[in-house]
């Protein structure tokens, strides 16, 4: 890859979507572009996921099989969902942006699940249901 090139994807989970840059650098760093009135403002990667358990589940998508460190510059664009939901759209931004950069770890990438995009979503409330299923309490009489 050359220098100043870098790869577009997308990562989504519910409804939770992430616009991914990644770019070969020498350390790993990720920054999140957030529009603040108007403009986009520029976030911490540490400061908009705060607890480690998300921090370190977008990360291990930089681990290979070998253990080595992957090394990245990543910019974000994330919008909608909940903070886990983005987490994960965002994991998901970053695996395809791998994949397609080295088409080797693609195999290694889909094995720890990250290249699939999951379908799941929060169902309906449908009409006379209490919520998606569930039904008024019946009574006899």
């Amino acid at each position: 890859m050359a220098k100043d090139k870098y790869i577009e994807t997308v990562g989504r989970r519910k409804t939770a979507s992430a616009r991914v840059r990644i770019s070969e650098a020498s350390k790993t760093k990720i920054e999140i572009l957030k529009d603040v009135e108007g403009k986009m403002a520029s976030i911490k990667f540490e400061d908009y996921f705060p607890t480690t358990a998300l921090q370190e589940a977008i990360l291990d998508v930089f681990k290979t099989q070998e253990g080595v460190n992957l090394t990245f510059a990543v910019t974000a664009v994330i919008k909608g969902g909940g903070v886990s939901a983005q987490a994960e759209a965002l994991r998901h931004g970053i695996a395809r942006g791998l994949a397609e950069h080295n088409p080797e770890l693609r195999a290694y990438l889909k094995t720890k699940g990250y290249i699939k995009r999951d379908p799941r979503k929060v169902e309906r409330k449908k009409p006379g249901l209490k919520k998606a299923r569930r039904a008024p309490q019946w009574s006899k009489r």
